[in-house]
């Protein structure tokens, strides 16, 4: 007979918190997890999903679900979410990040702490957004960063989103970082581009951290190195959690 770890799990499933190194997909930290658990138990067949992407070049809160846990992904991706952003003022990139080299550069001193703030305050509430062309949304099948690694220029429809906080942490031009608090869906990526133009200049992010989901935090998560020795030990109360059925 062949065995599947959820023999091995109680009836709800298990819930684990990581958090995801900066340039691993989402896809490599679920299948590490995986991998571990299935060497670990000895399993052929493991359910296990994550509930919410982060960008390769984020890091940050991860949930990830094992077993009939996954059945809740959805309503862990419903949750709000908080990032650490640091932008870059003055310039832009294609994929309005890092990951694509700065395509164009603008003037940023006449950007001052005062214009910042207020323009800041104009993105509060319910907002529209064009997600970025290099993310993983749908157009007519097809995977938007996929399209504009082909050449193509993909249209996305804009989407309403909520920014419920943003503050500025640190304004040391041409670096900003800020704390935002958001809904579900909400690309920062394209929150730092629509800033820059709003300011009359550009601006890209060079570091993305996602500090918490839902009442989830980072202080909560595991690194994925420290996940074998947690297992191997079976001590891992702390870290992975039961779901209680509804």
């Amino acid at each position: 007979m062949e065995i599947t770890i959820e023999d091995a799990l109680p009836e709800e499933g298990k819930v684990l918190f990581f958090n995801k190194p900066k340039y691993w997909t989402s896809f490599q930290l679920v299948g590490r997890v995986r991998y571990l658990l299935s060497r670990k138990y000895r399993v052929k067949k493991l359910k296990c999903g994550h509930a919410g992407t982060l960008d390769p070049l984020a890091s940050g809160v991860m949930i990830v679900c094992i077993g009939k846990a996954t059945k809740r992904i959805e309503s862990f991706q419903n949750h709000s979410k908080e990032y650490i952003a640091t932008l870059r003022l003055g310039a832009t990139t294609p994929s309005f990040d890092e990951e694509t080299p700065v395509n164009q550069t603008y003037a940023f001193e006449h950007i001052t702490k005062e214009l910042f703030l207020q323009i800041l305050e104009t993105f509060k509430g319910e907002i529209e957004q064009i997600p970025p062309i290099f993310s993983a949304c749908k157009v007519e099948g097809k995977r938007a960063y996929k399209m504009a690694k082909e050449g193509e220029v993909p249209e996305l429809r804009p989407k309403k989103v909520t920014i419920h906080e943003v503050e500025i942490l640190k304004f040391s031009l041409p670096e900003v970082v800020l704390r935002v608090s958001c809904s579900k869906g909400t690309y920062i990526r394209s929150l730092a581009r629509d800033l820059g133009i709003a300011l009359q200049s550009g601006a890209y992010l060079t570091d993305l951290i996602r500090t918490k989901v839902g009442e989830v935090e980072l202080k909560d998560c595991l690194k994925i190195e420290e996940f074998l020795p947690e297992i191997k030990a079976m001590d891992v109360k702390v870290h992975i959690h039961s779901i209680k059925s509804e």
